[in-house]
This record gives structure tokens, sequence and C-alpha cells, in this order.
């Protein structure tokens, strides 16, 4: 039962890196360009819990950051969200 747990912790260390990772990037674009507003979407895959203990076939996260225009306008959000996927 705590190895079931482990896995699941394991899980969440990887998503906090990725969304650490995607802020990250934002916020390098915001201060190099300084636009009206950054959108980023990260898709990860782990191959990490593919090739060990879970083996979850699927074992990808998607994690996004937005900023200025993209934050407080919901149109151009989704219109941005719409484009990507």
């Amino acid at each position: 039962r705590d190895v079931e747990r482990s896995r699941g912790l394991g899980d969440v260390y990887k998503r906090q890196l990725q969304e650490q990772l995607t802020h990250q990037i934002a916020q390098g674009i915001t201060e190099f360009l300084n636009p009206k507003g950054v959108g980023v979407v990260v898709e990860g895959e782990h191959m990490c819990m593919r090739m060990r203990g879970v083996q979850k076939q699927n074992a990808s996260m998607q994690t996004s950051s937005m900023t200025g225009i993209f934050r407080k306008e919901k149109k151009t959000r989704e219109e941005f969200l719409n484009l990507i996927n």
C-alpha cells in the first residue's frame, strides 16, 4: 500500500516540476519580448512512468501558463487554446 502512495507522490512531484518549467518559459518570453501577453502550453511525456512500476501507457501531462491579455481576456485565451488543440 505504501508503494502505491509513493507512486502517487511521484506523479504530483513531476507535475509540479513541469508546472514550474512552464511558468519559467512564460516569464522568460515576457522579460525578453515584453508582449501584451504570453500563452505557454507544455505537454510532457514521462517515460519513467511508462517504463518503471506504474507502466502507464498514456503517461503525459499538459500544463499551461497565461500572462497579460491571455489571463485577463477569456475570449483571447479560448481562441489560443482552440488553435493549439
